[in-house]
């Protein structure tokens, strides 16, 4: 199972990548093997600001759907579009082709709350 160092996890199994104060947010590869093959990824909160732990969409596989939790406050200024027509990335490429959203954060002080690699992996028992 993959789990970049370099990015920064939450225990709702999405990973962060931070370039400034831009966050680009996907799920895990463990997510979405938990989850099976993906069919659809919405997301309508585009230009929308929310708080941390708000759901800022869905992911839908064959057999549920799974709302997608904000890691970090701030505004959605970009979706995956890719996405629409081709979920499927989120299984074939989580860390790269599959990213969700990209976040301007508004308070990056919430970074230091994120897990670490390692810290992810404890909480899956790897």
């Amino acid at each position: 199972m993959d789990i970049p160092a370099e990015l920064k996890y939450t225990k709702d199994h999405e990973w962060i990548r931070i370039e400034g104060d831009i966050a680009t947010v996907g799920i895990t590869d463990f997510a979405q093997g938990e989850l099976g093959d993906i069919v659809y990824v919405e997301v309508e909160t585009l230009d929308e600001t929310l708080d941390r732990e708000e759901v800022f969409g869905t992911v839908e596989a064959v057999k549920t759907v799974s709302d997608l939790f904000l890691p970090l406050s701030g505004e959605i200024v970009e979706f995956n579009t890719a996405l629409e027509d081709e979920p499927e990335k989120v299984n074939t490429d989580p860390y790269g082709e599959g990213w969700m959203v990209k976040i301007k954060m508004n308070d990056t002080s919430q970074v230091e709350d994120l897990l670490s690699a390692d810290g992810y992996k404890e909480l899956i028992g790897g």
